[in-house]
C-alpha cells in the first residue's frame, strides 16, 4: 500500500525520461515513442535489479563506467534538439518522412535505455527506496520480480501520459501553424535531456 503511491509519485515526477517521452510524442507521435519506452523499460529493470543486489553500490564508486553512455547519449540526444531547432517551418523528425531525420526503431530503443541506465541520480534512487520494501527473511528473487513489476507498470503509464500530452500539444500548435514553435519546445526539451545527462 505504500510502495505504489511511493513510485507513482516517483514516475510521475518529470524527469529525463518523462521529458524525452514527452518530446518524442511531439516529433514522432505515441505509437513510435512506444520504441523509446521499450528501452527506457528495460534499462530502468536493469537499474532497479541492481540496485537490490549491491551492484549499483559499485557502479556509484567507479562514475567513470557511465560516462560513455552518459555523454555518448547525450550528445546523440543535443544533436536531436539542434535538428529540431533548424527547422524551417515543417514538422522535423515526421514519422512518415524516410529521409535522414527519420529515427530508426533501434536507435529509440537505445535512446531510451542509454537514457535510463546513465542517470547516477536514478542509481542512488533506486538504492535508497527499494531495499526497505524486501523483506530479508522471503526468497529475493520473488519479491524482486513483483516489486520490479509494478515499477515498470507504473513508469509505462507515466511515459504514456508524458508522450499523449506531447502528441495533443503538437496537434494544437499543427492547427494554429505554430509548427516551428513546436519544433523549438520538442528541441529545447531534448536539448535539455542532454544537458541534464552530462550534468547529472
Amino acid at each position: 500500500m505504500v510502495f505504489i503511491p511511493t513510485f507513482f509519485f516517483v514516475s510521475v515526477t518529470p524527469g529525463m525520461c518523462m521529458t524525452l517521452a514527452l518530446s518524442l510524442g511531439m516529433t514522432v507521435g505515441v505509437r513510435r515513442t512506444l520504441w523509446m519506452m521499450l528501452g527506457e523499460l528495460a534499462g530502468v529493470g536493469l537499474v532497479a535489479c541492481l540496485a537490490v543486489v549491491g551492484v549499483a553500490a559499485i557502479m556509484l564508486q567507479y562514475p567513470q563506467l557511465f560516462l560513455l553512455l552518459k555523454y555518448g547519449g547525450g550528445l546523440y540526444l543535443a544533436w536531436l534538439g539542434i535538428q529540431l531547432w533548424r527547422s524551417r517551418g515543417k514538422l522535423a523528425l515526421n514519422p512518415m518522412d524516410a529521409g535522414p531525420r527519420h529515427i530508426p526503431a533501434r536507435t529509440l530503443i537505445s535512446q531510451g535505455f542509454v537514457t535510463a541506465i546513465a542517470n547516477p541520480k536514478g542509481w542512488a534512487f533506486f538504492i535508497a527506496l527499494l531495499p526497505p520494501f524486501i523483506d530479508n527473511q522471503a526468497p529475493l528473487a520473488g519479491q524482486l520480480l513483483g516489486l520490479v513489476s509494478i515499477i515498470l507498470v507504473l513508469e509505462f503509464m507515466c511515459m504514456l501520459l508524458y508522450a499523449s500530452g506531447g502528441r495533443t500539444l503538437s496537434r494544437v500548435l499543427q492547427q494554429k501553424g505554430k509548427v516551428k514553435l513546436m519544433n523549438r519546445i520538442a528541441g529545447s526539451l531534448m536539448l535539455g535531456v542532454a544537458l541534464w545527462l552530462a550534468i547529472g
